[in-house]
């Protein structure tokens, strides 16, 4: 395909595509004179991509040009636009119906008992992240399970006089962060492209309590065998 072709059939123009090439986001088309150069067909996909790219996930074009090397590592375009599609059916499941869920920042303190200072301080840890309406700060269904087990932790004893902070939350929090980054590659590899997308957002969506269990019950055994290690290296 030459250039305007290629400009036609993906929708944008022959600057964008030459924008493109500039930035590194196109291969280098064969050049068969001074003037003219021939583009193979499935540049149509990816100029298209790109495209998405910048007006659904606002990103870069440094940074699109990094997911698309990666992707084409991973299987090619096809695979990174079903990993697309999958990431978007996701959050919308797990997004749908939050705003009508969520709890202003009067309705938790008078819920929870938890001091206004300490909510501040879990926002900066961007443990929190309440959502703003109407001028008015408003916590979200996850938000608001971390407030209530806070809540209760303090209410079991785990109180400042004895040590225990919110900061303590960092410890999950950095911990967390590094499982489901991992947690989310495993997933979206196995299941994107390999079956319908709305089918496989429903197994994902499926799976989040079991996998809440499983971390639970992890965390307990592994923490009874810490405990058993440290009694040992004691006793020895």
């Amino acid at each position: 395909m030459r250039m305007g072709e290629l400009a036609e059939a993906a929708g944008v123009s022959s600057g964008t595509i030459k924008h493109y090439l500039r930035e590194g986001l196109l291969p280098e088309p064969v050049k068969t004179s001074r003037n003219m150069a021939w583009y193979p067909r499935e540049f149509v996909e990816r100029v298209r991509l790109i495209k998405q790219l910048q007006e659904e996930r606002f990103l870069p074009l440094k940074v699109i040009r990094d997911v698309l090397e990666q992707g084409e590592l991973e299987g090619g375009p096809d695979r990174l636009r079903a990993l697309i599609e999958l990431e978007d059916r996701v959050l919308e499941r797990a997004l749908s119906g939050q705003e009508s869920e969520a709890l202003s920042a009067h309705d938790v303190a008078h819920r929870y008992g938890l001091p206004e200072e300490a909510l501040e301080r879990l926002e900066k840890l961007e443990v929190l992240t309440p959502g703003v309406r109407n001028g008015a700060k408003r916590y979200g269904p996850a938000d608001v399970q971390i407030i209530e087990a806070v809540s209760r932790m303090r209410a079991s004893g785990y109180s400042e006089a004895l040590g225990f902070t919110v900061y303590d939350t960092l410890i999950y929090k950095r911990h967390l962060e590094r499982l489901v980054r991992e947690e989310v590659e495993v997933m979206m590899e196995r299941v994107a492209g390999e079956m319908d997308t709305e089918a496989a957002a429903e197994l994902l969506e499926r799976a989040v309590e079991p996998m809440r269990d499983l971390v639970a019950a992890l965390r307990a055994k592994l923490l009874v065998a810490e405990l058993q290690a440290r009694r040992a290296a004691q006793g020895s």
